[in-house]
Formats: C-alpha cells, structure tokens, sequence
C-alpha cells in the first residue's frame, strides 16, 4: 500500500502523475486527505480523497508520497498527524517520496539527513542536513525527490521503480509513449 498526501494547495500535476503511474504500475495506493476528505489543488480543482489522515494505517504501507504545491507543502508540514507518520515510517524504514517544495517536510523533519536531495529551488535551505544536488530526480536508499511538476512524470517512473522494479517502470514508460 502506498499513501499519497493531499492537503489544500498541492500541485494537481505532481500528485495526479504519480498516481496513475503508479497503479499503471498494479501498485494499489490510497490518497490522503491532510485537511479533509474533499481537497482543492493551488489551481482550484476539488479531488475526493480515498480516505482521511485519520483513517491512514501505517500497518503494510510501503511508501509515502508528498506532492509539493503551494501553500499544499506547508499545509503538509503542518500536519501533527504526517509528522507522526513520518516518524515511524523513518523508524520502520518505509520508503518517502516528496516532490517541488515538499521536499521540506521532510527535510524539517531531519528525515534528509545525509541523504542526496533535490526540491524546488528556493527550499534548499528546509533539506536539513541533505546535499542538495540540482538534479530533477534523485533516489538516496528508501528517500526520492524531486525537483519539481515538470519532472511529475519521471517522478512518477521512479517511484514504481523502487516499489516494482526498472522493468515495470520501462513497461509503464513504454506503455505511455514516454521518451
């Protein structure tokens, strides 16, 4: 099970990509609403999530995902609830992805530290003790980031790849007439 992360303001693009990427992929992932179950992207449009923050089970969830956006990455930071998460998906060493200025939550949270990185830039100085490399996607162990919704897609790519192997991503890849 992987959780991806909807509060008010996220990027449509940087959480929709990923989503359809990964269930192209046979990933069963759930999206969560962070400050509720109806969530507005920063261009306006509502998305239903699956569930609530208050519904979520870290019990068999493999990963993560934080899109950024704005003024979604930091209603993200803000959530006592995602905090915990990320506290124990770091204690139980489940994967973590955030892409554009989401990056920071965990960052802010030391989940970066000496790790690579990459986030929108601006938000270098909020990647607490990661070296932050420019790059539009990095993978460092179980932590992905990304730069920012221009690389949703590759984004996207990455995390099948990490939960289902490079060949299911090229097939996805393929599949989507993706360069």
């Amino acid at each position: 099970m992987v959780y991806l992360f909807l509060a008010d303001g996220f990027e449509i693009i940087e959480a929709m990509a990923p989503l359809d990427i990964l269930r192209r992929g046979g990933v069963e992932v759930k999206t969560v609403g962070v400050t509720g179950k109806r969530v507005s992207c920063s261009k306006g449009v509502e998305v239903t999530a699956d569930i609530t923050i208050d519904e979520a089970s870290m019990d068999g969830c493999e990963m993560l995902v934080l899109p950024g956006g704005l003024p979604g990455a930091e209603n993200l930071a803000a959530s006592e609830a995602l905090s915990d998460m990320i506290d124990e998906a770091e204690s139980a060493g489940v994967r973590m992805a955030a892409i554009c200025a989401a990056p920071m939550v965990l960052g802010l949270k030391g989940a970066l530290r000496g790790k690579k990185a990459t986030c929108f830039p601006g938000y270098e100085n909020k990647l607490l003790g990661a070296e932050c490399t420019g790059e539009g996607v990095v993978t460092d162990g179980r932590v992905i980031t990304a730069k920012g919704a221009g690389r949703s897609i590759e984004f996207g790519l990455a995390l099948l790849a990490a939960l289902k192997g490079r060949a299911a991503a090229d097939a996805v890849a393929a599949k989507m007439q993706c360069p």
